[in-house]
């Protein structure tokens, strides 16, 4: 006798684990990759699609994609991204080819290179801030200086 109510010889069409990487890879916009909390990496980090940091980091983080730091991480590192979003502490340059976002009560001690900014109330920023945009034109993205153009 079963103890779910299904037939005793009956097996499930599929495992578990296959299904859960289906629909991960399915799903856009959610984390494919988690550093928790109380975890520490140092090192190099590349990576494609969305990964989270929680934990503690220390190196080198590459990608095309999105980067989350979470509350309460410990990031010390050079990142290059498309789009950064920092709710925790992080100690490093950070160079995003689409948005960085600095949310409370996010802190950043380093420079920062982004087309654009999005920077909440209370968040602590520390260091420099270039904008121009980084997908290739960037003069003729430029306005004219105040006053026009003046010939010599």
């Amino acid at each position: 006798m079963a103890l779910l109510g299904g037939k005793k010889d009956e097996a499930p069409s599929k495992p578990l684990f296959k299904r859960e990487e289906e629909s991960v890879s399915q799903r856009s916009g959610e984390v494919h990759t988690l550093l928790g909390k109380g975890s520490e990496f140092e090192g190099k980090l590349t990576f494609e699609g969305q990964v989270r940091i929680d934990g503690k980091f220390q190196g080198q983080i590459i990608t095309k994609d999105v980067l989350v730091i979470g509350d309460g991480a410990k990031v010390n590192a050079e990142i290059q991204a498309g789009t950064v979003i920092i709710n925790g502490q992080v100690e490093g340059n950070v160079k995003a080819t689409q948005i960085i976002e600095l949310k409370t009560p996010g802190r950043v001690k380093g420079n920062l290179e982004t087309p654009s900014l999005s920077m909440d109330r209370g968040v602590v920023f520390e260091g420099t801030l270039k904008m121009e945009n980084l997908g290739g034109n960037a003069a003729s993205a430029r306005p004219p200086p105040p006053g026009g153009e003046s010939k010599k």
